[in-house]
């Protein structure tokens, strides 16, 4: 080919081609906003049903699910049906994620947010072990998988509608947005346990009082559900199906193409999930049942951590909009790593103040890679693969970082209960997270004007 014909057959290429179909499109900032906005509120109701069972595991299902008579042993169990669920989440995550680029990302995120919702408000309305005896543990586990399967397509897909319908330079921006969502509903799930545990004796809190906020999960359903129906579909994807272009077997496709990215995306997305369920599930239990706290101030840690999170994810996402997303991973996931000890340490200390400032402190410092880790993710795969690469990524570091607070909890029993195993854990998942901003950079897909 000579040199004009090469350059003919440039010219003639659409002009999205040489950016990423559907990327040329641009939206105005209300737009924009609007789909960052249902996005955030399916997120908030997705991490709220998440984390209401997260918070359950640590004071609730392991005395009414589990009979036994040793603490720690109890304990295990909850964070195991814990981690089951996180467990399930890959297989969602393959199932939604082939739907989601085979016929859109707006109809899948409808059917998971619903899902998520019913099977919340049936955890609410399960007989205890004293009910229904053995049965009841059986069906708590089944409800957790069906949990996990909705889960595991939710996030892949709220970030990637986001993602494609922002602008190339403010990606990392919007990528932020659905992150938020991971602390309002902490803010939600715990300060509904912090309301009841002041409101009602712990008899009537354990008997009763908790299955509150698992049933509120309805009527919040009927509000997430009317906000996302409003959702615009991703312009990326609509270009790609008036192309030709999507893949009919998308999974093996990113299975073959793309399992490295997978890996590292995984590693991108590590801390933000495994070290949040290590400072809010595991720290919870630990104050609770070998510190001898009270309910309320461990839950009022959470809040607090969760309030400061918010903040934190914003700022991160704009550094990661000025200085590339990999930079803001790499350093904050430095950062937590030096800011695990001193965190561990002001939660052991006893003082009020103090424990709920180290739960603060972990929790910001970890939010800052998080924060830039959607960025990462949906930068590791063409848009044709994108759903079902993310969802891959991040629900393989979901279920990995389902065990963590059960891991943390075995080697603090090994250590006669001792806080400094939990505060290695952290540390470790803070370096392991920083190191895949090493490789990142170089597996990105090229968009002009989008910092990696």
């Amino acid at each position: 080919m000579t040199r004009l014909e090469a350059k003919l057959a440039e010219t003639s290429r659409p002009a999205t081609a040489q950016i990423e179909y559907g990327a040329a499109k641009q939206l105005t900032t209300k737009e924009a906003n609007r789909v960052a906005l249902g996005a955030l509120i399916g997120t908030a109701m997705e991490w709220y049903d998440f984390f209401l069972f997260s918070a359950a595991a640590a004071i609730v299902f392991n005395v009414q699910y589990f009979n036994t008579e040793n603490a720690t042993a109890a304990a295990l169990s909850s964070f195991a049906t814990f981690g089951v669920g996180l467990a399930a989440r890959p297989i969602g995550g393959l199932i939604f994620g082939h739907l989601g680029d085979r016929i859109g990302r707006r109809k899948i995120l409808m059917i998971t947010i619903v899902g998520i919702g019913v099977v919340t408000g049936l955890i609410g309305l399960l007989p205890t072990y004293e009910a229904i005896g053995i049965a009841a543990p059986i069906l708590l586990v089944l409800l957790r998988i069906g949990q996990g399967l909705f889960v595991g397509g939710e996030w892949a897909g709220a970030m990637t509608i986001v993602v494609e319908n922002a602008p190339l330079e403010k990606r990392a921006v919007y990528a932020a947005i659905p992150q938020i969502g991971s602390p309002i509903g902490t803010i939600l799930s715990s300060g509904a346990f912090f309301v009841l545990a002041l409101w009602l004796s712990q008899e009537n809190f354990d008997a009763w009082g908790w299955r509150i906020p698992f049933v509120a999960a309805i009527p919040l359903l009927l509000v997430a559900v009317w906000i996302r129906s409003k959702l615009e579909e991703s312009p990326v994807f609509e270009e790609l199906l008036e192309q030709g272009e999507t893949d009919q077997s998308p999974v093996s496709s990113t299975l073959r193409g793309y399992w490295k990215h997978i890996i590292v995306g995984m590693a991108a997305g590590f801390l933000g999930i495994g070290g949040f369920y290590l400072v809010t599930a595991f720290v919870v239990w630990y104050g609770v049942t070998h510190l001898d706290y009270s309910r309320e101030i461990m839950l009022l840690g959470g809040m607090v951590a969760a309030a400061v999170e918010i903040p934190v994810l914003i700022l991160a996402g704009r550094a990661g909009a000025k200085f590339g997303a990999s930079k803001v991973i790499l350093w904050g996931g430095i950062g937590s790593a030096l800011l695990a000890w001193p965190s561990f340490l002001m939660i052991e200390s006893g003082n009020g103040f103090l424990i709920v400032l180290g739960m603060t402190v972990a929790v910001a410092a970890l939010s800052v890679p998080y924060a830039a880790s959607g960025t990462v993710l949906t930068g590791l795969f063409p848009a044709k693969y994108r759903y079902t690469g993310v969802g891959m990524a991040q629900n393989t570091a979901g279920m990995l970082s389902g065990f963590i607070p059960m891991i943390a909890t075995a080697l603090v029993a090994s250590a006669a209960n001792h806080w400094w195993p939990a505060a290695a854990v952290l540390a470790f998942l803070s370096l392991f997270t920083a190191a895949s901003a090493l490789l990142s950079p170089r597996m990105s897909v090229d968009l002009p004007g989008f910092r990696h």
